[in-house]
């Protein structure tokens, strides 16, 4: 983080975190209702829209691997899905954007 940025106040960050949480429980939902009604806040809005695209790659990839192999490679995709979301979790409590690997950017 460089000195012209401020620190994120401590409730964006919260929320921020409180989204990844979410985006693992509930996929969607949580950062689709943040990247709608917090555009105003940098930090919570840049977070949603990352989560929301990787709950998009996630059940893209659900739908194509339950086709393929059935439950064989699900297992696997959910195990990535926890890691992903705890890593978007803790760079959230950090106040820093964070960019997952291999996720689908539908929304930009």
């Amino acid at each position: 983080m460089t000195q012209l940025q401020r620190m994120p106040s401590n409730d964006s960050m919260t929320v921020a975190v409180l989204n990844w949480i979410g985006t693992l429980v509930f996929l969607f939902v949580p950062p689709l209702m943040l990247y709608q009604n917090r555009k105003d806040d940098p930090l919570v809005f840049d977070h949603a829209k990352e989560a929301l695209n990787w709950s998009i790659t996630v059940i893209i990839m659900s739908v194509a691997l339950w086709i393929v192999t059935g439950w064989l490679l699900l297992r696997v995709l959910m195990l990535v899905h926890l890691v992903f979301c705890v890593l978007g979790a803790v760079n959230a409590s950090k106040g820093v954007s964070y960019r997952l690997p291999f996720n689908i950017r539908l929304i930009k």
